[in-house]
C-alpha cells in the first residue's frame, strides 16, 4: 500500500482530464460566482488534498496499465467517473452558466464537478494500492466537495 515511486502516464491522463476543462472555466467562471466566504478549514483541506493528489497521480506506476484481472474493473470505474466528470463540463459550458448550472447534479452524482473526479481519484488509489493517494482524495473531497456544498446551500436561500 505504500507505493512504487516511477511515473504514471496513467496518472499524467487523469490529470489531463482533470485541469483542460478547468482552465477553460477559469474564463468562463458562473455569473456571480465569488470565493470570497469559503471555509478556511475547508479550503485548507481542499488545496492539500490537490497538491496531493496530483503529485500521487504523477510519482506512483502502480496506476499504469497491467496485465488484465478482475482487479482492473477498479481503473475501468475511475476512468468512467472522469469521462462522466468530463461529459459534465459538456454540459456545464453549453448551459447558461449560472452558478445552479456550476453546482448540478449529473447522472443522479450531487455536485458532480466536485464530487465526480474525487471518486475518481480515490478509485485510481484503490487501483494502484496506494494509501497516500487513498487519504489525498479523502482529504480533498472533504474540502473539495465540502466548499461546493456551502455555495450551493447559499444558492437555496
Amino acid at each position: 500500500m505504500a507505493g512504487t515511486l516511477g511515473f504514471s502516464y496513467v496518472g499524467l491522463v487523469f490529470l489531463v482530464m482533470l485541469f483542460v476543462p478547468n482552465l477553460l472555466w477559469a474564463r468562463s467562471k458562473p455569473q456571480g460566482y465569488s470565493p470570497a466566504e469559503e471555509s478556511r478549514a475547508l479550503r485548507l483541506c481542499e488545496r492539500t488534498g490537490e497538491a496531493l493528489t496530483c503529485a500521487c497521480a504523477l510519482i506512483f506506476s502502480d496506476f499504469n496499465l497491467r496485465p488484465w484481472s478482475p482487479w482492473c474493473w477498479w481503473l475501468a470505474a475511475a476512468f468512467a467517473l472522469m469521462a462522466l466528470y468530463d461529459m459534465w463540463w459538456v454540459r456545464y459550458f453549453r448551459s447558461s452558466r449560472t452558478l445552479s448550472d456550476f453546482y448540478s447534479s449529473f447522472f443522479g452524482v450531487p455536485l458532480a464537478g466536485a464530487t465526480l473526479p474525487v471518486l475518481a481519484f480515490f478509485l485510481l488509489g484503490v487501483y494502484g494500492r496506494v494509501a497516500l493517494m487513498l487519504a489525498a482524495a479523502l482529504l480533498l473531497g472533504i474540502g473539495h466537495i465540502g466548499i461546493h456544498h456551502q455555495h450551493q446551500k447559499k444558492l437555496v436561500r
